[in-house]
């Protein structure tokens, strides 16, 4: 087994905020292992707000053996060692998973998607993702989202009824909201919740402070709309921590540490009766495939990576009535650009 690795800095269509940040790209990991001939692809998508960097994920790397990793490839026994080198450092750890989920799937001359069971016929669609803006920025940007048949709008600050109303210009199509735990009043949050389903909303994402579990509780069990919990549920043991905070959580690959746990993740959620929905952070193609493999498994996605960057260095995989594509490729079915 041989690891390669090297830091990349995937730009974005337009300068992203939500409720408490902004930023204009998002530094990654990009690496590859090779075993035999094959060549698994991953990706960490390292966000601010996570506290990991290039630099922390090249310590973490240096520190990794790969002949750990032998085939069949133990997932389970993976993430305990990845886990047992340093905590936290969840997207350098996707990036492992993830490669080693694309090898495994061109070992065995399989797709992804059908390694971990999925049906590609229960695609959800994916939503397309408006950060905060001046009403014009966003209505220039909800031009990038003609394919889409859902959009995710950033809230959380004083203006979030002006931008759902830009927003109502220009679409009717569903939306989604973020709210990144910029609510804080209790009544506030309820009313909002109220008004935002006659909008047409379908979903909240993590209305108040991840470390508020009573507030976010007490609205879970007025809203009209399904909560769902974010930033408070990151890895596995946090899901059953969910029941009775939320409706759903939030799966993404760059908080579980990788497909194998947020696979996990997800049918813990359905044995509990939580909907899921699978997000991204800022990536490329690589992790968006990784995600879409679970895609199929849960409610609502929103993988929109491909769609709001501007220098992916791969090919963006095929999109079709609002969703992403599962193919017969092997591994994770990423496609390289000439």
């Amino acid at each position: 087994m041989q690891l390669t690795f090297q830091p990349f800095e995937l730009q974005l269509k337009h300068p992203f905020t939500i409720a408490k940040f902004s930023r204009t790209s998002t530094p990654l990991m990009l690496l590859q292992l090779r075993f035999e001939g094959y060549t698994g692809y991953g990706e960490a998508s390292m966000v601010p707000y996570m506290g990991e960097s290039q630099q922390s994920a090249t310590d973490f790397l240096n520190k990794v053996d790969v002949w750990q990793f032998k085939y069949p490839f133990d997932f389970a026994g993976i993430v305990h060692y990845l886990d047992s080198i340093a905590p936290g450092n969840p997207a350098i750890k996707a990036a492992i998973d993830i490669a080693l989920h694309d090898l495994e799937g061109k070992i065995k001359q399989q797709p992804c998607w059908q390694l971990l069971g999925s049906d590609p016929a229960k695609m959800p669609v994916t939503s397309f993702t408006v950060g905060i803006d001046k009403p014009e920025i966003l209505v220039e940007k909800l031009m990038g989202a003609k394919d889409c048949k859902v959009i995710k709008m950033k809230l959380g600050r004083d203006c979030d009824k002006e931008l759902i109303k830009t927003i109502r210009s220009v679409t009717k199509a569903p939306l989604y909201v973020d709210a990144n735990q910029g609510w804080t009043d209790l009544q506030q949050s309820l009313d909002m919740t109220c008004w935002l389903q006659e909008q047409g909303v379908v979903l909240i994402e993590q209305p108040m402070l991840k470390t508020d579990p009573d507030s976010n509780a007490w609205l879970t069990e007025r809203s009209p709309i399904p909560i769902i919990g974010d930033e408070a549920v990151q890895r596995l043991p946090d899901v059953e921590r969910a029941k009775g905070v939320y409706h759903g959580i939030n799966v993404k690959l760059m908080k579980s540490g990788g497909m194998y746990e947020a696979h996990q993740m997800i049918l813990k959620a359905k044995e509990l009766g939580l909907k899921v929905l699978i997000g991204c952070m800022s990536e490329t193609s690589c992790a968006t495939l990784a995600a879409a493999a679970l895609a199929p498994q849960c409610d609502w996605a929103d993988l929109d990576g491909p769609l709001l960057t501007s220098n992916n260095p791969f090919k963006i995989p095929e999109f079709s009535n609002g969703k992403w594509v599962l193919g017969e490729e092997t591994g994770l079915g990423i496609k390289m650009k000439n």
